[in-house]
Parts: C-alpha cells; structure tokens; sequence
C-alpha cells in the first residue's frame, strides 16, 4: 500500500486564515496528502501568510530560511507561500527564495492540486489572479470527518472601505458575498458533523449582502438550524451595522452577546486621515444603540497608536473613549508602515512615543478587562465546553460572553453546553462550578 503523502500548514494571521488553511488542506487531500504536526517528515510545506502586521514579508522570508536544510536533504520536498504575503510580494518570494516551489495567493488557493502537479514536474507554479471561479464552490466537498464543538465560517471577503493604513483591499480585493444558501448549506453540514457553534467571518463581514436582508437575515436563517445552538460573526466596520443586525442583537438569542467592533481611533482628526469615515462620537452613540438592545454585550475593539500626525491630544482622545465604551477586550498595536498605502507617506511618530503611549493605552484595557470579568463572579453563564484542561477531570470552554471558563467536573464531555456560576476571576480566564 502506498505511503500517504504528508502536508505541513503554518498559519499566520486572522481567523480567515485558519478557514482557508483548513480548506487548503481539504484540497490536497484529495491529492492524498495527509496533514503533519512537524514539517521534518512533510513532503509538502505551506506557509499560510498575513500581511497585516510590521514587517510581515520579512517574517515569512525569515521562517522560509529554517527550511533550506530540509530542502537540501529532501530534494523531492515542495515549498509553497500562499496568503496575503504571497499575493503581495508573487514573483519576488521565488526570486528572494528560489527553493520556494509555488506561490498562491487567496482568492486562487483552489487551484493548489494543480500548482502541486506543475511542481512536481520540476517547474516553478505561481497564481495570484483574482479567479472568476468561485473557490468554496470547488471546494465545497469537505470530508465527513466528525469536528469540534465550534468552526470557522466565511460569508464574506475582501474590503472597500480603504483605510489608509490597510493593505486588505490590494491583497484581499474588492468585496465579495457568498450566496446565503450556499452558505446554509455548508452550516448544516458542520452542524451534522458535531459543530455547535458557528463564527461567521469576512474581512468586512458586516457588509455581507448575499442574502436580501443582509447579515442579519443571515444570522436569523442560521438560528432555524436544529443542533446549531452559537453564533458569532468578526470582524466588522462600524458603517455597515445597519438596523437590521443591531436588532438582530436585542431578538435572536442564538446570536451571543459579544461583538468585535473596531474604532482604531477616538481622535476625529486621526479617523480622517485614517479614512475611517465615521466620527467618534458617531461610533458611540452605535455602541448605545447596541446596548440598548443588548445591555449586557460585551465589546471588543481594535486601536492603533502613533499613527501619522498623532498628537498627545489625539491620543488622549482615544483614551477618553475607551474609557466611555468600557471594553472586555481589545487589540492594539504600533502604527507600522505599509508600503503602497497613503499612511506611509506621511510624517511618521517616533518610535519612543508610539511604545509610551501604546504601554499606557494597554493598562487601561487591562485594568477593563478585568473589571468586566470580575463583576462575572457570582453570574450564572452558558458554557460550551471545548476541550479538556491541564488537571484531571478539568473541562475548559467558552461562556457566550466568549470569556475562558475554567470547570472541575467529572461526566462532561467535549461539546456539551451546561449552566455554570462563575466562582472566581483569574488574569486570562474565569473558574465556574456546574450548576445541576
């Protein structure tokens, strides 16, 4: 009997990410390839890329370089960079790294058994178009393989919006929406094979039109899925959350009480020049209106700090919103530079004020987030549990508010959802008692 092939996935990046390398790996293993934990035996190495981050690329060419030994004891052993990386740099990664063997980028990773073939017939495979032919639609026959309790799903790619510091619109493209009953489709499937909760992604998900009420007809059509219990949907514009998904909050109760909103900014001058084209206040009052519907939501949010031309009281300004929203999470960063984008032509804020304020900006989300998660203490909550924990006959798992919940308790297993009273709060997670 034949030898199964063996593929090696390193993901980089957003949850987007970790879908496509997941269906990357579903297309070759229609090839035969089987998935590894370590790329020592792998016959095929794909690194999955993300270009959001400072100096991205170089990270990549970087990891690239550890595999050269490999490369020269297997020469059979095939290389390939795909993601946004590969869609930014194409040709250059094959000239910088002429051991890379194929590059493809996000919209064509379809097309991967066939750049594999051309591979292994000893010519260099690159595919960085932007296909007419509709990628899940190619892939749409996942195998039936019995999953985890929670899974990733994309409605929605791409971005129109622009911002000034973003490469997602030249690597991602223009916005693309799946039709709503291919996707009804591919959640019932998940659903059949032990998923209960569904995350709904999109680089811009709330602009989500492939269904004639948008997102939030979505989201209603996914909660008359029998088995589906969760739904969670990331990352979204502040523009795009229209009135339907707002109410879709306050009346679907499948629908979790957890959102991730960006602002990025709480200065009107820096949310121009970002072309965030929306106010701060404009952002707040959004946030009231959500609360209004939902009072116990929690937020998440995105913050970059010194980007271009940020003054002290610019910075202040975001501080002074975070502290009217109250988060119970958020990332942030150091503006860094993207080269093609208008932010990086601008006059740019030194190095020693952008780690002074980005270290004051993250004590104060640290100081909410363990407010919030505090005040669980003594809260009853709805746990979904996902996997075992360190001690013995310790569950972990997600509460709807999407806080870690810690349980000792024997007779539980993987995917059951059980009503827990939070006990205490530790830095990162909570610990529950299991309710009868």
């Amino acid at each position: 009997m034949t030898e199964p092939k063996k593929l090696f996935i390193k993901t980089y990046g957003c949850q987007m990410n970790v879908y496509d390398s997941e269906r990357m790996a579903e297309a070759m293993g229609g090839k035969g390839y089987v998935q590894t934990d370590t790329p020592d035996d792998a016959d095929m190495i794909l690194l999955n890329t993300c270009h959001i981050r400072e100096k991205a690329a170089e990270k990549v060419y970087s990891e690239l370089g550890r595999y050269k030994g490999l490369k020269a004891d297997k020469p059979d052993l095939k290389i390939g960079v795909a993601g946004c990386v590969a869609q930014a740099e194409g040709q250059e990664i094959m000239r910088r790294q002429p051991m890379v063997d194929l590059v493809v980028g996000p919209q064509s990773y379809h097309r991967l058994p066939e750049l594999e073939a051309k591979a292994r017939e000893g010519k260099k495979a690159l595919d960085t178009d932007f296909p007419e032919d509709d990628k899940f639609e190619t892939l749409k026959n996942r195998p039936k393989a019995k999953r985890g309790p929670t899974a990733f799903l994309t409605v929605q790619e791409g971005c129109d919006k622009f911002c000034a510091f973003c490469v997602v619109p030249y690597t991602r493209g223009a916005e693309v929406s799946r039709p709503a009953g291919r996707i009804m489709d591919e959640a019932r499937e998940l659903v059949e094979r032990g998923v209960r909760e569904l995350t709904l992604l999109g680089q811009n998900v709330n602009a989500y039109h492939g269904h004639d009420k948008g997102l939030g007809g979505l989201i209603r059509d996914l909660a008359k899925i029998d088995g589906l219990e969760r739904i969670r949907f990331t990352t979204s514009h502040p523009n795009d959350m229209d009135d339907d998904l707002i109410a879709a909050h306050g009346d679907c109760e499948k629908l979790m009480p957890y959102l991730h909103l960006p602002v990025q900014a709480g200065s009107d001058k820096i949310l121009k020049r970002m072309n965030r084209s929306h106010t701060a206040e404009e952002y707040l009052k959004l946030i009231e209106r959500l609360r209004a519907v939902r009072p116990d939501l929690h937020l998440s949010g995105d913050f970059i700090v010194g980007f271009p031309e940020e003054t002290e009281e610019d910075f202040q300004d975001t501080l002074n919103l975070i502290k009217a929203v109250e988060y119970g999470s958020a990332f942030s960063f150091k503006y860094s530079e993207r080269p093609g984008t208008p932010a990086a032509e601008r006059p740019q804020v030194s190095e020693e004020e952008k780690d002074d304020r980005l270290q004051r900006l993250q004590a104060l989300l640290k100081e909410q987030q363990k407010a919030l998660q505090d005040a669980m203490v003594g809260r009853e909550v709805s746990v979904l549990f996902e996997k075992t924990g360190r001690m013995t006959g310790q569950m972990v798992g997600k509460s709807e508010y999407l806080h870690a919940v810690h349980v000792e308790a024997e007779g539980i297993a993987v995917g059951e959802l059980a009503k827990v009273r939070i006990a205490s709060s530790g830095p990162n997670s909570l610990k529950g008692v299991l309710l009868p």
